[in-house]
């Protein structure tokens, strides 16, 4: 994808977590605003109880002497995601520092991008890149099993958006077949302005 100087909005359901973290590494990078919603949607392959106990694992590894100076274990799916990302930058260098600033991460939609065009990755979408019968899990639930409170909170607000959403849809819908046939009704009394417009060379 092109340069452009709006942030590009994914929406990261049904995408594999270390695929879409390379390819939005990559595009911050390059100096390209990322936002990325509904992260507690996002896939991670391989069964739950195989990538619970790896994270279990990873709860282990603290400082000995004063575990309040890090490492840090995020429990958020967006933060997870995030820090994610960050393995995949220089996030220690400048250049590493700015990318990572211009990624920004949500579970759920919220309200200004819920009005805006969502993208998704084809090359990290869980449907293209595993094989069917192959086991996955849902990061939303590894999440609240090793101790994220919001999983019914963000679930609660995603039904609410879905439903308002869905309401402006069916006006957006009845607005369009409106005008189309306004349209229809007007063509016959514009043809003759129409015809002297394309003399012109306007089509």
């Amino acid at each position: 994808m092109g340069f452009q100087t709006k942030p590009i909005v994914i929406d990261a359901r049904g995408h594999l977590l270390g695929r879409l973290a390379a390819i939005v590494a990559k595009t911050t990078l390059q100096g390209q605003r990322v936002v990325v919603v509904r992260c507690e949607g996002i896939n991670i392959s391989g069964n739950f109880y195989r990538n619970k106990l790896k994270y279990l694992d990873f709860l282990r590894k603290r400082m000995n002497t004063n575990p309040s100076r890090g490492p840090y274990h995020f429990r958020a799916p967006s933060k997870i995601f995030w820090r994610t990302v960050r393995g995949m930058l220089p996030h220690k260098l400048h250049r590493g520092k700015e990318a990572l600033e211009r990624l920004k991460v949500y579970e759920g939609v919220p309200p200004p991008y819920d009005k805006m065009k969502r993208l998704v990755v084809p090359s990290a979408l869980r449907v293209l890149r595993l094989k069917p019968r192959r086991k996955y899990c849902q990061l939303s639930r590894l999440s609240h099993e090793v101790g994220w409170k919001y999983q019914t909170v963000v679930a609660t607000l995603e039904k609410r958006r879905k439903l308002k959403s869905g309401i402006y849809y069916k006006r957006k819908v009845a607005e369009k077949k409106l005008l189309d046939k306004a349209k229809k009704n007007v063509s016959e009394k514009l043809k003759p302005y129409q015809q002297v417009i394309e003399a012109y060379g306007y089509h």
